[in-house]
């Protein structure tokens, strides 16, 4: 990607982010004024975060390995250690254990075309197909055949560690997920060169440790902050393949369209709006056609199964019902039977926010900048949808670092989030086996939609007001946006920045 031609100034954390200043203090204080900045050949800012990166990944990895216990069952077969719910107790549950058996991938079936029986000769017997994204469907049964040749050689070659075929495939699937999210963190180090540190927030989020392993979503993370970073460096076609790529594992990428045709609108660049548009349709069209003209039944399951679920424990509608005894938009409804006026709800608030910030950034004294509406509009999405798994709150991550980087404020959100998982593995665990009551975890999940929403505000506030942006101040123009084209590849100046 080629690189821009004006050096910004360099942020020293250190001298601008009072978390950043106490935590300095372990190690003789912040930066000097005369000190030498970026002479070192090998620790340069990018390995540093990146060995970080690794480190919570590597933790993240280390808390979901009670997952992965086996034993030896009282026929002498080996089998992954569930009991007792285990995965909840340790609260080291993933989507990717149980959906080894569900969805067929133990068995060799294909996603999308091979269906299995849910509910198997009971009333609620149903035909069901691969539920996710196209391109998450495929990387399960990749993974899942890389998982049965790997223990298929371990069998002939008994130095190859090996392991039961779930666990071989979770530690595969987690490699690629791993890999992803530094794709991630690379990305943002990137669109940030006069802010280089800004990317430890996304290295070192407690998010990551939690959620990184629990389903896909880091695949969809990576295109979607690298295609911001090709639309930086002016490569909006890229930018837009990477889009769509990315909106065939997770469908949230291609929300960040909206944000790219309104900043287009603002500073009159209409034509690269529309090529990236075009280019995130035509990817997006490319992938999964060709599964859906051969598969339509189970490519659309995804949006089958969209449509019929309920409100999830996740969302705020839950949490009304739950606490006022309302019994929804919808009332009681039969099994699999869509909440209609619910979905209708959800939609039409989703529209109201869409229509908001569009009208926040036509009437912005300046032109937004397109990580500020990016957050908004997945913010706003995941504030009035009727699910929010908890994984998701990682689409919010590299958003939130470009938009608003105030590092006690996102890690102070990150934490709250994350700790979420808590109350949510001992609700499921239920009162029954020694878990809590409801309450808890919907308390949780209020105070972190209201942190969301205060990151909304304050996000909004730096968009009416640009001489309050960090970013802008940092560029010492209250017009540039680093997203909008990108800044240079020169090595940057170092001044005193208050972020």
């Amino acid at each position: 990607m080629r690189e821009p031609d004006n050096p910004p100034a360099r942020v020293v954390p250190t001298w601008s982010e009072p978390l950043a200043v106490a935590a300095s203090r372990l190690i003789g204080g912040p930066l000097g004024r005369h000190a030498l900045v970026g002479r070192s050949r090998f620790w340069t800012p990018l390995r540093v975060i990146l060995l970080l990166a690794v480190a919570v990944l590597a933790l993240g990895w280390m808390g979901k390995a009670p997952c992965l216990q086996q034993y030896t069952t009282d026929d002498g077969t080996v089998a992954l250690d569930w009991r007792n719910n285990r995965q909840y107790v340790a609260m080291c549950y993933s989507d990717t254990v149980p959906l080894w058996g569900i969805e067929g991938l133990d068995r060799g079936a294909v996603p999308y075309r091979d269906p299995w029986i849910e509910g198997e000769g009971t009333d609620d017997e149903q035909v069901r197909y691969m539920e996710y994204p196209v391109l998450t469907g495929y990387f399960q049964y990749v993974n899942a055949r890389l998982a049965d040749a790997w223990v298929s050689a371990a069998n002939v070659v008994p130095l190859l560690p090996s392991a039961l075929p779930v666990v071989v495939y979770f530690d595969i699937s987690a490699a690629w997920l791993a890999l992803a999210w530094l794709v991630a963190v690379w990305a943002v180090h990137a669109l940030r060169p006069s802010r280089p540190w800004d990317a430890v927030l996304v290295a070192l989020s407690p998010l990551v440790a939690v959620h990184v392993f629990t389903n896909f979503d880091a695949l969809a993370v990576a295109c979607a902050t690298a295609g911001m970073l090709a639309l930086a460096r002016r490569r909006p076609l890229l930018a837009g393949a990477l889009l769509g790529i990315g909106g065939a594992f997770k469908f949230y990428p291609l929300m960040l369209l909206l944000p790219v045709l309104l900043v287009a609108l603002r500073t009159r660049r209409i034509s690269t709006a529309l090529r990236t548009i075009g280019a995130a349709v035509g990817a997006f069209v490319l992938v999964n056609a060709p599964v859906a003209l051969l598969y339509l039944t189970g490519w659309a399951e995804f949006f089958r199964l969209n449509r019929t679920r309920p409100a999830d424990p996740d969302s705020l509608y839950f949490v009304v019902q739950y606490f006022t005894g309302w019994h929804g938009f919808d009332g009681k409804l039969a099994d699999g039977e869509p909440p209609a006026v619910l979905n209708a709800v959800s939609a039409a608030l989703f529209v109201l926010c869409c229509v908001a910030i569009c009208v926040l950034a036509l009437r912005a004294p300046q032109p937004p900048r397109l990580a500020s509406l990016a957050f908004l509009t997945v913010a706003s999405f995941l504030l009035v949808n009727k699910v929010w798994s908890p994984q998701y709150s990682l689409w919010l991550v590299p958003l939130a670092v470009l938009a608003l980087p105030h590092w006690r404020l996102l890690l102070a959100w990150m934490a709250v989030d994350a700790l979420v998982w808590a109350p949510r593995m001992y609700y499921y665990l239920t009162p029954a086996n020694k878990g809590l009551p409801p309450d808890w975890f919907l308390g949780t999940v209020v105070l972190r939609d209201a942190v969301v929403v205060l990151l909304c505000v304050l996000v909004v506030r730096t968009v009416l007001r640009p001489d309050t942006d960090p970013v802008r101040r940092a560029r010492e123009a209250v017009d540039a946006d680093p997203d909008w084209p990108a800044a240079t590849s020169s090595p940057p100046k170092v001044v005193s920045t208050t972020a």
